[in-house]
């Protein structure tokens, strides 16, 4: 048996594939090396993982996880992995290259993630070749969930945002300022605290101008910073997993037309693609 991971900062979704072939699909809270222990991720898993996985029948892990930037965090998460995975070969990759995988499969391209963060490459058709760093929630991440989610509390906490909204806002989260500052910077996950609040900005319809120009303003610092800092990359079309990309795939689309970009594929989750590119190269070994 092996198991396939995409894990973001917020969720994880997992694939168990059995000796007959057989799919299992489960979720488990997500990992980022630069938040989560050793300790907090085994912990986690143990707490999370399905009861009746057979941790120690699983032949092969591969994991593939958002802040995976080095062998320093990739080892963070794989200690955890052979504590609960003790007969198990763990191989852990970032989550970008989940990305590229899965949307690209062993074709060459440009390939995105768009979620609680932001990530972006160059992929050849079998490993990214060109890659500049989104810098995280406090430098960077444009266009991310926590991008428009900071963007939408700093106008609430400075008074920008529209009446009609700031109401909606109140109604919905009962949020003061002094509760919003204290979850940025003295709680845990801030990123992920700010990435949530990307949902009231899809969901809300109070004024929509508002809303649609504040993830309008976010996706065009995305292509600004990044996208348009490739060499060639009108050459290639716009590819992008990850539920920001998905659910506002309408502006993300105008925005890459802006750029003078192709929309490829947009996908929320990577995980049954990811899955297929492993089939692939398992049947043939």
């Amino acid at each position: 048996m092996i198991l396939i991971a995409d894990g973001g900062s917020t969720k994880t979704n997992w694939c168990l594939i059995d000796d007959s072939g057989k799919k299992v699909l489960f979720n488990t809270e997500g990992y980022n090396p630069y938040f989560s222990d050793t300790n907090y991720i085994y912990n986690s898993l143990k707490k999370n993982l399905p009861i009746d996985l057979a941790a120690d029948q699983i032949k092969e892990v591969n994991y593939y996880g958002a802040g995976v930037h080095n062998d320093d965090k990739a080892k963070i998460i794989s200690d955890a992995m052979v504590r609960i995975f003790t007969n198990a070969k763990v191989n852990i990759g970032h989550d970008l290259l989940a990305a590229a995988r899965a949307l690209l499969g062993d074709n060459p391209g440009f390939a995105a993630i768009l979620g609680t963060g932001t990530n972006t490459c160059i992929y050849d058709g079998n490993d990214i070749i060109a890659h500049i760093d989104s810098l995280a929630y406090i430098l960077g991440d444009e266009g991310s969930g926590c991008y428009i989610g900071k963007k939408l509390l700093s106008d609430y906490v400075r008074g920008y945002m529209p009446q009609n909204v700031r109401e909606v806002f109140w109604d919905t989260f009962k949020l003061t300022e002094e509760e919003i500052l204290d979850s940025i910077y003295v709680k845990p996950r801030p990123n992920r605290f700010c990435a949530s609040f990307s949902k009231f900005v899809y969901d809300v319809n109070v004024n929509i101008e508002y809303t649609r120009n504040l993830v309008k303003t976010s996706f065009d610092d995305f292509f600004k910073n990044l996208v348009s800092r490739y060499p060639n990359y009108q050459d290639y079309s716009f590819n992008c997993i990850g539920s920001v990309a998905y659910n506002f795939r309408n502006i993300l689309e105008e925005v890459a037309a802006e750029y003078g970009m192709k929309m490829g594929r947009i996908v929320r989750s990577p995980i049954d693609d990811l899955v297929d590119f492993h089939l692939r190269k398992f049947n043939n070994q």
